[in-house]
């Protein structure tokens, strides 16, 4: 037992001391990381949910939110509800700690760890774009998978069948409509997270860290969904919808959705996509905050 202890004990050391000799980069990237894996398991259903909302196509026919959720529930047990973790993990995880670090790098070396509102939309707009252009085969991957349209075994058997079938067009598809929801959200939600905790009391971001980091977060999230709603919708049904010849692109997949479901038609998941990506950036920013005071990046 003593020596188990021990043996622990070094380990934990160990890991803690190839930490304190990490760059600053690669601890943002680390913490980001970390933040991603626990957001995303957490928070995998509400994705699913989201993806299988916006792919009802007919507007007699949509299911509710909490029926969709009870069908899916019906059908694969409640672990169906994870359908999609994996690809999920693969593209978040890489994603989330290359997004910490790009923003890590250039709040520290353009603008010496204090931007400022318009220099944090510019900072987190960068760092989402190098993100989510560098993670794109895996977030068709991700939105397939979720679907159930798609049979892929994994996400490497699902890497090979969209290159056979699609080529590498395929691996890209959504990225302009993804960049368009995704880069705004990023600079939205990291001026107005920076910016809520400028206006916090000093006395409570001392006593409550977390919980300041938390609702900041949340109220962030929520403001920046609603701008970039519409770009999602076009996002899934490009990427489920789309073939490598004769696809739509982003303005005939936004006429579609215009002409066959109206304007509520981009409006579509909006309730679960705000509620997983609000409650799954407030608490990435969280466990960030707090791995990075951990590991001395503050």
């Amino acid at each position: 037992m003593l020596f188990d202890r021990s043996a622990q004990h070094c380990s934990d050391t160990n890991v803690m001391t190839a930490l304190d000799a990490a760059n600053p980069v690669m601890k943002a990237f680390l913490a980001g990381s970390l933040s991603g894996t626990c957001s995303t398991l957490l928070f995998q259903p509400l994705d699913l949910i989201k993806t299988r909302l916006q792919q009802q196509s007919e507007p007699g026919r949509r299911l509710s939110m909490l029926r969709l959720m009870g069908r899916v529930v019906a059908q694969d047990s409640l672990a169906g509800l994870w359908r999609g973790v994996v690809p999920s993990l693969s593209k978040t995880v890489p994603g989330v700690g290359l997004y910490f670090s790009s923003m890590h790098y250039m709040k520290t070396q353009l603008y010496e760890g204090r931007p400022s509102h318009l220099q944090s939309i510019m900072i987190g707009c960068s760092a989402r774009t190098v993100a989510g252009s560098v993670m794109i085969p895996f977030t068709v991957i991700k939105t397939r998978f979720e679907s159930q349209q798609y049979n892929y075994r994994s996400v490497g058997a699902a890497l090979r069948a969209i290159l056979a079938a699609e080529g590498l067009r395929g691996l890209t598809l959504g990225l302009v409509p993804t960049l368009a929801r995704d880069v705004p959200f990023s600079g939205l939600y990291l001026m107005f997270y920076e910016h809520l905790k400028t206006i916090t009391p000093r006395e409570m971001k001392e006593q409550q860290s977390s919980t300041v980091h938390f609702m900041s977060g949340m109220t962030a999230g929520v403001l920046a969904s609603l701008v970039t709603q519409p770009a999602d919708v076009i996002k899934t049904q490009l990427q489920l919808n789309n073939t490598a010849r004769g696809g739509r692109g982003v303005i005939a997949t936004a006429t579609n959705i215009l002409q066959t479901q109206g304007l509520t038609g981009f409006t579509t998941g909006f309730v679960p996509r705000a509620v997983r990506r609000t409650l799954m950036a407030a608490l990435a920013w969280t466990v960030y905050e707090k791995m990075i005071q951990s590991i001395g990046l503050k």
